[in-house]
């Protein structure tokens, strides 16, 4: 897979238990371009090697007496770019999002196919897609398994009644849309252990209640999203804390390895201390979560979002006519079986399960890995998420049918039935979700994300830092559609780069730690922007599938309130603390800018009557 300058070459030798093959790489003129050595069964990476033209090719791979010519294709790096940029563009023009994917993966396998169309076309299947769905490590199949297992959970609960028993629980607090999307907002706020557990329980849960109370799809939709990344990145017993920290503690090693002089005190700064001081200058989850707040008191929105909710309230349609929803919640899946009581239990018992197996799951598997005297942080941190969402959703299914059956409210042919209506209602939103993945798998192939960083990281004053790696972090997201893996490549080259620029940290209280910190905090902050408003992530895609909502109306919607944040987080937060401005009266200042941007701006959806009765 060499398709652009300094996209590492991997070689892998499968032979017997002691077999060493030594091997070289060679120009068409014979120019030694990499050397190394590999065991059985292990790839090597030859890093150094670097086809500077066309001149170079073919390579010619040496072991032993075994040489093989190797036909590459030389890209230009703008073209890792196209890929994401014609998926996300043919998304919003067309509004149909599985099309622009599939056209977007293409792309990247016509690149590394040497612009073959039929060749292209195969590696789209056999490369992509099969890599996208077997990704264990990166947690591809645990979350398609437990996204279908809470499908099925989903299913039992509403045609056992459950679902309307949450309906009749909330409908004293949530009498009126307004009361409706708060209790959203303080749903996603409470469960913060896991953006994907926090996205898809809180999405599915409040579905009907905010059926009921006409609030549209698309505000569902832009309610769970914005609280689930956010909130979990905020909170230091998350799964995200841990996964951050260990970058940050890349990024000050690599840091202290550049700057000898600094060594010492870099290495002595705890990558936790830094990751905790980051949090008053997250200003983007921040302010994010503040208007979701705002917008839902306030009864006021703008943008496309304002024609989503008055339709709605207006009882025109929950979602727009003809929308493509991720989730199929037009036919009978959703529905109570005739007869059946709408019982809170129902539904509560199955969610709950799922709340506390995760939780539980999250502790236990971090207490085996952190050790028995790390702190309740480091064991989240040090958790396995991922299979601790597949025992939840299990869990969650199991109590779902046995509440179902032991209540005699369904037979068990009927559970099994409405849990298979549950998982086939999700069908469109998995295969959204693989396409997306393997999109992100193009860009990897193609450095998209280097190139980014490349071509934005030139010498800028020091105080622009950390708007700079905002924007940065935030198109390498947009671009990718992952925020984890944004993180991944820009703090091991954000925190060696503002060390350097703002001299030799010695001690938390110097004027260029604050930069560290902002820039630090940034990293994460644009990650998340970017995550929200690109097609291609899986957070996004989850929103719309837990919501019911068509996909690109979930982001056409969604746009302008991240980028009015992110705006408003740029020049009062990233630039004014740079300049000295204390971070918590740069989030006050805002949370002020926001509420009258929207007492100016915002347009009001909410009628008096407030939902159905």
């Amino acid at each position: 897979d060499l398709v652009l300058n300094g996209v590492p070459f991997q070689l892998t030798v499968i032979g017997g238990a002691e077999l060493v093959a030594n091997y070289t790489v060679l120009s068409a003129t014979g120019t030694i371009l990499a050397t190394g050595s590999v065991g059985s069964f292990a790839q090597s990476t030859a890093s150094g090697l670097v086809v500077n033209s066309s001149a170079d090719l073919p390579l010619t791979v040496q072991v032993g007496q075994w040489t093989e010519e190797l036909n590459l294709s030389l890209i230009p790096p703008w073209f890792s770019l196209l890929p994401p940029l014609v998926a996300i563009a043919l998304a919003l023009v067309f509004r149909e999002v599985i099309t622009a994917l599939f056209v977007g993966v293409w792309l990247g396998a016509l690149a590394i196919s040497g612009f073959n169309p039929i060749t292209g076309t195969w590696r789209l299947v056999d490369h992509f897609l099969v890599r996208a769905v077997s990704d264990v490590d990166g947690g591809h199949p645990q979350i398609v398994i437990f996204s279908l297992l809470l499908g099925a959970m989903v299913g039992i609960v509403s045609k056992n009644g459950g679902t309307m028993g949450i309906v009749k629980a909330v409908a004293p607090f949530a009498r009126n849309a307004r009361r409706g999307k708060l209790a959203t907002w303080i749903a996603g706020m409470g469960i913060f252990f896991d953006d994907y557990a926090n996205t898809l329980i809180v999405g599915n849960t409040m579905r009907p209640i905010t059926d009921r109370l006409l609030i549209s799809r698309e505000k569902l939709a832009y309610l769970v999203d914005s609280t689930a990344a956010p909130v979990a990145a905020l909170v230091p017993i998350s799964t995200w804390a841990g996964y951050e920290i260990s970058l940050i503690g890349d990024g000050m090693r690599i840091a202290a390895d550049q700057n000898p002089a600094g060594a010492e005190a870099l290495l002595s700064i705890s990558p936790f201390a830094v990751f905790v001081q980051t949090i008053p200058y997250l200003f983007y989850p921040i302010l994010a979560l503040f208007f979701v707040l705002l917008t839902s008191v306030m009864g006021r929105d703008f943008g496309p979002m304002v024609d989503a909710e008055r339709r709605a309230n207006a009882g025109n349609g929950l979602y727009r006519p003809n929308a493509k929803l991720a989730t199929d919640t037009t036919g009978t899946v959703m529905r109570a079986k005739e007869g059946v009581s709408h019982r809170l239990r129902n539904a509560g018992l199955p969610v709950l399960t799922v709340v506390l197996v995760v939780l539980v799951g999250l502790y236990t598997s971090g207490r085996t890995d952190a050790g028995p005297e790390a702190s309740l942080m480091d064991v989240f941190g040090a958790a396995d998420p991922f299979d601790t969402l597949l025992w939840g959703s299990l869990a969650g299914c199991l109590v779902a049918v046995a509440v179902s059956v032991g209540q005699k409210l369904l037979t068990v042919h009927e559970a099994i039935d409405a849990g298979v209506a549950g998982i086939r209602a999700m069908v469109v939103a998995m295969i959204i979700l693989v396409f997306a993945w393997s999109l992100g798998d193009v860009t990897e192939t193609l450095g998209t994300a280097e190139y980014l960083s490349l071509i934005l990281s030139e010498r800028v004053p020091l105080q622009l830092i950390p708007a700079i790696v905002f924007v940065t972090s935030a198109a390498t997201a947009f671009a990718t559609g992952t925020a984890w893996g944004t993180m991944a490549i820009m703090l091991p080259v954000v925190i060696p780069l503002t060390t350097a620029l703002g001299g030799p940290v010695t001690h938390p209280g110097e004027p260029g730690f604050g930069i560290l910190l902002g820039a630090t905090a940034s990293v994460l902050a644009g990650a998340i922007f970017g995550d929200h408003c690109s097609p291609i992530s899986d957070t996004t895609v989850l929103s719309s599938m837990a919501s019911g909502c068509d996909h690109v109306d979930h982001v056409r919607t969604q746009l302008p309130y991240a980028l009015v944040v992110a705006v408003v987080g740029i020049f009062i937060g990233n630039i004014a603390t740079a300049y000295g401005l204390p971070a918590p009266v740069a989030l006050i200042l805002g949370g002020l800018a926001l509420y009258f941007m929207l007492r100016t701006f915002g347009r009001p959806v909410d009628s008096t009557s407030g939902g159905l009765p």
